[in-house]
């Protein structure tokens, strides 16, 4: 059943600049300060295995458990941000990533790291993930759903790097705990934004979303509880092959970006001899190319197959990652400026396809089900985080992580292609 969208007075009709696009700006500010302290580990598994003499397993471990809990989480707190709303949702999770920062300058156990990085700021982040960008794109736009769906991508994603060089120098100067406050502030100082300026859809302010047409009407509301909103868009995407096929070509994607890179290159050019700030400075410029990239991948999705988009991003990414071992060194040298800015162009490009797929095999549950499909994203970068923390300590480098990372890209790159498009795109409403 849908609602039909409100008359709207002629001056709201000639705004120029539509809401939609201060919504999507606030988002993208929130999802680099929600994404800032997922990057802090890499530059924190040496002075933690310093100060406390706790294994790159053990911290692995705690890595593990936030990225496991920030893709199991996201479906329902898609779900929660179709029942609750959008803003409460949001600013309760920056109050958890802020909370779960803040108390790791306490700890002195490694239990209480898996309570901190991995249980609170797991949940924070996971209600921030990129379900929550999914949601945003389909609630406030029609046409450039690709263009947004990648910027606001590109901001979650850069701001898992570009905070790291000033992490870097923290951790070198007054130390980890200095710089994990700084980016528990920094997710705090997002909660008025959030509240001033976003609203759960664009019916709330007399609007429709930007690209309506004559015809679009509103969705009605889902009545039903979160927790069965998500348990019942798996259910329903689980008799999908599409959904399977997304779920893992997601799963790589996630092992051989955050789950490996993310977390380990850092301590894998420090086994090589170069400083922290230099490596942590690299992926930071992963996080910079990464905008261009993810940005002309939304762009390149409203024009092209998404499922070839996929296929080659996949493909040039098992590559890079095949060649990164013989890269490293004490310093920085061309060949790996070269990687980080060819890697950083793939880094998450394939998001805006996959949102794409979900949305047009599962119509209005695409968020839910994009937001499982996130989860295998997640519990792929899960197991080589912990895979790659242990193979570290028990052959003393990582070269087997990044051997195995490149294989599966190219398995992911053929799954891509196994993807149907559907003969009639799933409706767009309820």
């Amino acid at each position: 059943m849908s609602i039909a969208a409100p008359q709207l007075p002629e001056q709201t009709r000639r705004r120029t600049v539509h809401r939609a696009w201060w919504v999507a700006a606030v988002s993208f500010v929130a999802l680099v300060g929600a994404a800032a302290f997922r990057a802090t580990p890499s530059v924190f598994i040496e002075p933690l295995h310093d100060e406390f003499g706790w294994s790159h397993g053990t911290i692995s471990a705690a890595i593990s458990v936030n990225i496991l809990l920030y893709g199991l989480f996201s479906p329902f707190a898609s779900a929660l941000q179709e029942r609750y709303g959008i803003r409460r949702v949001v600013s309760i999770a920056l109050g958890l990533i802020a909370l779960g920062g803040g108390a790791t300058v306490f700890m002195t156990e490694s239990w209480q790291l898996v309570l901190c990085w991995g249980f609170i700021v797991g949940i924070g982040t996971g209600s921030m993930a990129m379900a929550f960008v999914a949601t945003i794109t389909n609630r406030w736009f029609i046409a450039r759903r690709g263009l947004v769906s990648g910027i606001l991508t590109a901001g979650g994603a850069a701001g898992q790097l570009v905070f790291l060089p000033l992490v870097g120098l923290l951790v070198e100067g007054p130390g980890w705990r200095a710089a994990s406050l700084l980016v528990a502030a920094t997710a705090l100082a997002m909660v008025p934004l959030v509240l001033l300026v976003v609203r759960d859809r664009p019916e709330d302010v007399g609007l429709q979303p930007f690209g309506a047409g004559a015809d679009y009407a509103t969705p009605a509301a889902p009545t039903e509880g979160a927790a069965k909103r998500a348990l019942g868009g798996l259910w329903k995407a689980s008799g999908s092959r599409a959904f399977w096929l997304l779920a893992g070509t997601f799963a790589i994607c996630g092992a051989s970006t955050n789950g490996l890179v993310g977390a380990h290159f850092v301590p894998a050019a420090h086994d090589h001899g170069m400083p922290l700030t230099a490596a942590a400075s690299l992926l930071a410029v992963i996080g910079v190319v990464d905008l261009i990239g993810t940005i002309f991948s939304g762009w390149l999705t409203d024009r092209f197959d998404p499922r070839r988009l996929l296929a080659v991003y996949y493909a040039l990414r098992g590559l890079s990652l095949l060649a990164l071992p013989t890269l490293f060194a004490d310093d920085v040298k061309p060949p790996m400026l070269f990687f980080i800015v060819f890697y950083g162009l793939d880094w998450v490009a394939t998001v805006p396809p996959t949102i794409a797929l979900c949305r047009e095999h599962f119509g209005e549950d695409g968020a839910v089900v994009f937001g499982w499909v996130l989860a295998s994203h997640q519990v792929g970068a899960a197991l080589i985080a912990w895979g790659a923390g242990f193979i570290r300590d028990a052959t003393g480098d990582y070269d087997p992580a990044w051997f195995t990372a490149g294989a599966l890209c190219a398995l992911a790159a053929v799954m891509s292609l196994m993807v149907k498009r559907p003969a009639v795109p799933a409706a767009a409403t309820g």
